[in-house]
């Protein structure tokens, strides 16, 4: 299965394309969709929607995963980056991907197998697992797989498999499917 994470924001959109296989974890690509306080906010979320838009149609998810907001002092924050999240959202379902949505908490725990365990725990946990040198930056990229990861190992991204076996009416060979190239 191939997952993309995206940690929604409109400054930095962190994002990170893994390949989870037999339990295993292959990092295809990771990331920053980055726009300046300079340019219209309009003009940001266009940029964020066709860079998202581009990432889809390049790695070809079979899910995106997304982090969902919670807000806490600052709401006018947390408006535009819900407004982010919906061009994100948006260029999911114009691609005709699913999307899944993640609390911190429940990444958390599926990464680090405890839901209130310190950022940087989540992120060493995150390199560990993808074999990564270092953890990657900005942090923001660094959520993005972590979102990924917690996808990977939830629930829904088994049932998401079976649906898709489901839909093709046999048995998928996933690796397979994804070295002939079929959709």
């Amino acid at each position: 299965m191939r997952i993309l994470g995206i940690d929604p924001g409109y400054a930095i959109v962190g994002y990170g394309v893994v390949e989870y296989f037999q339990a295993r974890f292959t990092t295809l690509a990771y990331g920053a969709i980055t726009t300046t306080p300079d340019e219209p906010f309009e003009r940001r979320l266009l940029k964020i929607y066709e860079e998202t838009k581009e990432l889809l149609i390049r790695h070809r998810p079979d899910a995106v995963a997304i982090e969902k907001l919670f807000f806490y002092n600052n709401k006018t924050t947390g408006i535009d980056v819900a407004q982010a999240r919906g061009v994100i959202l948006l260029a999911c379902a114009q691609c005709g991907v699913p999307n899944y949505e993640y609390t911190p908490m429940q990444v958390k725990q599926a990464v680090v197998g405890y839901g209130k365990a310190q950022k940087i725990q989540v992120m060493e946990m995150t390199k560990r697992l993808l074999r990564l040198s270092s953890v990657p930056k900005p942090d923001d990229t660094a959520d993005a797989l972590a979102v990924a990861v917690c996808h990977a190992h939830s629930a829904s991204s088994r049932l998401l498999e079976q649906a898709m076996r489901a839909k093709g009416g046999i048995t998928v060979d996933l690796q397979r499917k994804r070295n002939t190239g079929i959709r």
